[in-house]
């Protein structure tokens, strides 16, 4: 059972998260990870996405999984009713959610059927690996990353930004590279990826 929802940008598709979840928010926390975003120089989207999140009434647990113990992660999951992660740096996302094993939690996380919700590395991170990514982040951001598997928690690739500037030119470069290799499945920033198999 899994309830994820994949985007590029979630503040341009927030509108459609209760469609998704047909509930309820009052009294729905979001565990909130912006980790990926704190080697970027630009920040914006996590402001947007925390705003999104705050408009539709959820509170927001923040959860920055680089500083925090797994007892602490957990503790915070614990209390949260859904769980997103913020577009950023893959690298490095992966890097932190490996080291602090909150990879282990999120995967938990989403068999249990609780809702996900990812937003560009975010949405990459649960791919079977994300060397893909490359030409879009940097991996010399996660100097600790040994290798490049990720979550595998979706057989398919997500490629955000693909027809949206800074990113167009290098996302379609990687569709170019990989599509005859990968199932990539390209996302705009005002598209999204449902997954509900209850």
């Amino acid at each position: 059972m899994k309830k994820i929802l994949l985007t590029a940008s979630f503040a341009d598709v927030s509108s459609h998260l209760d469609h998704f979840l047909n509930e309820s928010f009052h009294d729905k926390a979001v565990a909130f990870i912006p980790t990926a975003s704190l080697v970027e120089d630009y920040r914006g989207y996590v402001d947007n996405d925390r705003l999104a999140f705050e408009q539709l009434g959820l509170s927001i647990n923040e959860l920055d999984v680089s500083t925090l113990t797994f007892q602490s992660i957990a503790t915070i999951l614990s209390k949260s009713d859904y769980l997103f992660i913020s577009g950023g740096n893959t690298f490095y996302l992966l890097q932190e959610l490996k080291r602090t094993g909150t990879d282990q939690l999120i995967s938990e996380w989403i068999h249990q059927g609780k809702p996900y919700i990812g937003s560009s590395a975010g949405s990459i991170v649960l791919a079977p690996d994300i060397a893909y990514i490359q030409l879009m982040d940097d991996a010399k951001k996660a100097p600790q990353l040994d290798n490049t598997q990720g979550l595998n928690l979706i057989d398919f690739y997500p490629l955000p930004h693909f027809n949206n500037e800074p990113f167009r030119d290098i996302a379609h470069q990687i569709f170019a590279n990989y599509h005859s290799q990968l199932n990539l499945k390209p996302i705009d920033n005002d598209q999204f990826i449902l997954i509900s198999d209850q």
